[in-house]
Parts: structure tokens; C-alpha cells; sequence
């Protein structure tokens, strides 16, 4: 099953230099996200999954003031059976558990803000509790870091990023 594993760069020094992703949330086409996006072709599915990804990255950025400011999404097959959740109607769709480690070689590519995004992602994720909180101008901070389209890394250009 594909996953999208939001991430920080740190993180994801972390993850190669361990061999594994830590357990925790991720992002798939799930039953809930198709029911969600009625008309929406596994293309379309996987790109919702992947946004809600980037979006997640931004959270760990917010508790992580010291990380690079740049969303990281790494993409990841796993064994179905290690996934938990099948996501839920509501802001989440998507959503679901990993319950073991993402072994690093089941990554099968990251996306990584281009340093450009720098500015707008670290605005946004320090406007996430405002935005949380129904804050528009915080909302509309935070949609200017999604303005910005993730860039695609083979794997063995990963090792590379920071």
C-alpha cells in the first residue's frame, strides 16, 4: 500500500542514517478519501493524500522551530496489513496509522519545498494555531505555503537534501 509519511528534513536525516521511518501518522487513498473525491482518478487521490501529507509536515515544523522551513513528504510502499485506519469522514479523509517502522528502502521518493518556499512555509507554520482556531488571515497564510508545489527526489537523491 503507498503512503505518504509527512516528514522535516531533520527527520529525515534521521530515517537514513537509521534505516527506518518512525511509526505514526500517514496519508493513502483510503475508502473515505474516494467516497470523499467521488470523481476523483487514483492520480487526483494521490495528490489529495500527498497535500494532506505537506499539510501535516507543516504541524511538525511548528514543533520543530529549529528545522529547515520546508515541507517533507516521503512516499513510502508498506505491507497493507501495517496500516491502521481506513480514514474518516470529516477534515481527515485520508489519515491513517503506520504501526511499524518504514523501513528506509521502501521509500520510493520524497517531495521537498524548494528553498524558495522558505519564507511562506515558516509563515504558515507559525500561523497553524491561529488558523486552527478559525483565524482567516492565519488561514489564507497558511494556503500561501500550498501555494508552492512540493518538489519530486528519486531516492538517491534524498541523502542530498538539507
Amino acid at each position: 500500500m503507498r503512503v505518504y509519511l509527512p516528514s522535516t528534513l531533520p527527520a529525515l536525516a534521521r530515517a537514513l542514517a537509521t534505516g527506518s521511518v518512525e511509526p505514526g501518522t500517514a496519508y493513502a487513498v483510503t475508502p473515505a478519501l474516494r467516497e470523499w473525491y467521488a470523481d476523483g482518478d487514483l492520480e487526483e487521490l494521490e495528490y489529495a493524500a500527498l497535500t494532506a501529507a505537506a499539510r501535516a509536515s507543516l504541524r511538525l515544523l511548528a514543533a520543530d522551530p529549529a528545522a529547515p522551513p520546508r515541507r517533507v513528504v516521503l512516499v513510502a510502499e508498506v505491507p497493507e496489513g501495517t496500516v491502521s485506519g481506513r480514514g474518516e469522514p470529516g477534515p481527515d479523509p485520508a489519515r491513517v496509522g503506520v504501526a511499524e517502522p518504514v523501513p528506509a528502502g521502501k521509500i520510493v521518493a520524497g517531495h521537498v519545498d524548494d528553498e524558495d518556499a522558505a519564507d511562506d512555509v515558516r509563515a504558515a507554520a507559525e500561523a497553524l494555531p491561529a488558523a486552527d482556531a478559525g483565524d482567516d488571515d492565519a488561514r489564507f497564510t497558511v494556503d500561501g505555503a500550498e501555494g508552492h508545489e512540493l518538489m519530486w527526489y528519486a531516492t538517491q537523491e534524498l541523502p542530498h537534501l538539507g
